[in-house]
């Protein structure tokens, strides 16, 4: 039946062992499904906690040796980056095939032990769970029937990403060359994650749009820490903002505005506290420093809306806006994403929770508020500063000694677990935005209601100046004020034609004492809630289940946790 007796038993092992960790108590004996009938998820209906206590994830919550932990993040690391592993010759190398189920049992082992994911994160080892992370979610970004792989990978990286030591260690130099089809970097593995991350946005398929939250959540989690970014990556953050800031794209569902505003965290906490290193992304905001005014300027009234409603249509048959540099070359012997084969087998997965409910949000410490000046005056003297700049203007301003806030880099007490002076605001109505089953094609700005009430929602002028004043620029458009003059005016006295000179003259400066108080650091952590373990529980079992068609373990069984659907 099998050529190899050593794959299967590991992997039925593994199943087995994310079983016994499923210990969350069922209220009823309703099915995922909906149907009313016994499942292996069945509780205890004499016991108040869902069941006898689970002796498995009793010990597994009390293993606290170091060599332990190392035993166990070892094994699960090898495996995981099995599939990664280049050979000179073809085929002598098998790849495993499990590696959701690893997926699983890694989150559950940082869920139910704390002190393994503590062990995790101190370490550069975490490099080594996040980079065939990244891998599988590159690679699974097109095929519908993966959106569970996606899924629980992204939800791994929001875990970890809370932690202030992941942001630190993602700024570990990228030598992995792992062959995929993402453009060709130097960089840092936090240049890969934003490369990777934009190319799920921009090229993956309509049922991963939920996933757009959580996506630029890790990137705001740990933009505090990131050192240098790379230009390509610095490049595909701005064209994000780009993307997500045209009228057409904010008035096209109550929550889109929500991506403006954490890119523009981001931006934020890049330039406040890690200033110095960052040149690129720097340059790359100056060069593209009409994105803000534009966003600045923002229309409210109901002719400008209509009219860029009515454009969506027109937009909806084109991809993103092109960026203005040359797409870099893939990585040599990259394969590209591939769509779902007809005919394969998926699982209908249960609906995901907003991020607004899977983070915990703290109130802020109240910070020193300084008048700020208004969005309006700050856009137009930077405007009025890039047309004609004044000759008492001193390039030596920039050139100072340099400094910043250390409070992200030395101190860890100075990041505060807090919600920015700018957050994303409520919207008027609940997100609906949900996985659906019947997704075609690929619109990543498609990001429109799926059903209820927001499915006639329209944009008015009082719901976009209800967030649009809280559109948190001040900082960026301070940055504009000072620097554009600056760079204009060194451009025109030296004849500058070439980037090289600008970034080194950028390196050298410094916005200490020019900009805003430093806002508070806004950290957002996942927080276990009965959505997400609803889904957790129906994709492990649907994994386990079409991973055991072949011999048919579960059929004629009365097991009925989900459907299976054709794509």
């Amino acid at each position: 039946m099998f050529a190899d007796s050593r794959e299967p038993l590991v992997e039925i092992a593994l199943q087995v062992l994310c079983v016994t960790l499923e210990h969350e108590p069922i209220r009823d004996t309703t099915s995922v499904d909906g149907t009313a009938s016994g499942t292996a998820m069945d509780h205890d209906q004499g016991s108040e906690s869902g069941g006898p206590d689970n002796l498995f994830v009793n010990y597994l919550s009390r293993v606290h040796r170091e060599e332990d932990f190392q035993f166990i993040l070892k094994g699960i690391t090898r495996l995981l980056n099995n599939p990664l592993v280049q050979t000179y010759l073809p085929g002598s190398c098998k790849k495993i095939q499990f590696y959701q189920e690893l997926l699983v049992l890694f989150w559950k082992t940082c869920d139910i032990n704390k002190k393994f994911m503590f062990y995790v994160l101190k370490s550069s080892d975490v490099l080594d769970i996040l980079v065939p992370i990244l891998f599988h979610l590159n690679d699974a970004r097109a095929d519908q029937s993966r959106v569970g792989l996606m899924h629980i990978g992204v939800f791994i990286l929001l875990l970890l990403s809370g932690e202030r030591n992941f942001g630190v260690r993602l700024n570990k130099p990228y030598t992995v060359r792992v062959p995929m089809d993402i453009p060709v970097f130097t960089g840092t593995h936090a240049d890969f994650l934003i490369i990777v991350f934009h190319k799920i946005i921009t090229t993956g398929h309509q049922r991963l749009q939920p996933l757009f939250d959580c996506l630029l959540t890790i990137i705001v989690n740990v933009s505090p820490y990131l050192k240098t970014l790379s230009m390509v990556s610095s490049t595909k953050l701005l064209h994000l903002l780009e993307a997500f800031s045209t009228p057409w794209f904010l008035y096209a569902c109550p929550t889109n505005h929500h991506l403006v505003f954490f890119l523009l965290e981001v931006f934020n906490n890049i330039i406040q506290y890690q200033f110095d290193g960052n040149s690129n992304l720097v340059y790359t905001i100056i060069r593209k420093r009409n994105v803000f005014h534009q966003l600045a300027n923002l229309p409210t009234d109901h002719s400008a809306i209509a009219k860029a409603v009515t454009k969506r249509g027109k937009k909806f048959s084109t991809n993103l806006p092109s960026e203005h540099h040359v797409e870099t070359p893939s990585m040599e012997g990259a394969p590209p994403a591939m769509e779902a084969e007809p005919g394969t087998l998926k699982t209908s997965l249960a609906a995901l929770p907003g991020i607004d409910k899977m983070t915990e949000r703290r109130a802020p410490h109240s910070p020193t508020q300084v008048e700020q000046p208004k969005l309006k005056d700050l856009a137009a003297q930077s405007q009025s500063g890039a047309e004609d700049s004044p000759s008492s203007d001193n390039p030596d301003h920039i050139d100072s000694h340099s400094s910043e806030p250390e409070g992200a880099t030395k101190d860890e007490q100075t990041v505060q677990e807090a919600k920015p002076l700018h957050s994303p605001p409520s919207s008027p109505t609940p997100s609906t935005t949900s996985v659906t089953s019947n997704a075609s094609g690929r619109a990543p700005l498609q990001r429109t209601a799926s059903t209820g009430s927001s499915a006639s929602w329209v944009a008015t002028p009082e719901w976009v100046q209800s967030w649009k004043q809280k559109l948190p620029l001040q900082t960026i458009m301070r940055l504009l004020q000072v620097l554009v003059p600056q760079v204009e005016k060194i451009c025109i006295d030296k004849g500058l034609t070439d980037e090289s000179e600008i970034l080194k003259f950028l390196q050298h400066g410094t916005l200490v004492g020019l900009l805003p108080v430093p806002h508070p650091i806004l950290i957002r952590k996942y927080q276990p809630n009965s959505g997400t373990t609803m889904w957790f529980r129906t994709y492990m079992w649907g994994v386990i289940y079409l991973r055991n068609v072949d011999p048919p373990v579960w059929y004629d069984t009365d097991v009925k946790l989900f459907e299976i659907q054709r794509v």
